[in-house]
C-alpha cells in the first residue's frame, strides 16, 4: 500500500464503535509545537494524545488523589480513541496492527497502580481490533502531564 493509495473509510471499526457506544473523534488539535502523528512507510506514532473531549480536558488532577484509577482508566479510553483518530488521519484502521501503547499517569505519591490504568486503553483496543490489537505496552508514572491531564496515551500502528 502506498501513500496514495489510502483509503481512509474506517468502515469496520466505525461499526465495533458503534456496537461499543463509541465514535471516532475529530482528530485533536496540537497544544504546542508539533503534528498529532507521522507516517514513515506502514508505521504511523502518534504524539501523546490527552483525555480531551471535544476540545475540552475531560478531568485534571492526579490519579491517587484527584482522580480515582477507575475514573483515569477511563479517561486512557478516551486518550486512545485521540490517537486512532490522529493514526486514521493517515491510514485505514480497517488495516491496522497496533504494535506498541504507551501511557503515562501524573500519580500522586504512593500511586502505584499505573498498569491498571492503562489497562484502559488497552482493553479497548483489544475490544476494537481482536488479536490485531494485541500490543508491547509501557505503563508509566509521572509527576506532572500537560494541561494537568491525569493520563496521557501514545500508540505505534502498522498498516498492512
Amino acid at each position: 500500500m502506498t501513500d496514495q493509495t489510502i483509503s481512509l473509510s474506517h468502515q469496520a471499526l466505525r461499526g465495533r464503535l458503534a456496537e461499543l457506544g463509541l465514535e471516532l473523534p475529530e482528530v485533536p488539535g496540537a497544544v504546542a509545537a508539533y503534528v498529532p502523528a507521522v507516517r514513515t512507510g506502514n508505521t504511523v506514532y502518534t504524539s501523546g494524545q490527552l483525555p480531551l473531549r471535544e476540545g475540552v480536558m475531560a478531568a485534571a488532577g492526579k490519579v491517587g488523589s484527584d482522580v480515582s484509577a477507575e475514573t483515569a482508566a477511563d479517561l486512557a479510553r478516551t486518550c486512545v480513541l485521540n490517537a486512532l483518530a490522529a493514526a486514521g488521519a493517515l491510514g485505514d484502521l480497517d488495516h491496522a496492527r497496533i504494535l506498541k501503547v504507551t501511557g503515562f499517569v501524573a500519580s500522586a505519591a504512593g500511586f502505584n497502580g499505573q498498569p491498571a490504568v492503562v489497562n484502559g486503553a488497552s482493553e479497548l483496543l483489544n475490544e476494537l481490533f481482536g488479536t490485531r490489537g494485541e500490543h508491547a505496552r509501557s505503563a508509566v508514572g509521572v509527576a506532572e502531564l500537560p494541561l494537568d491531564a491525569p493520563v496521557e496515551v501514545e500508540i505505534i500502528v502498522e498498516f498492512s
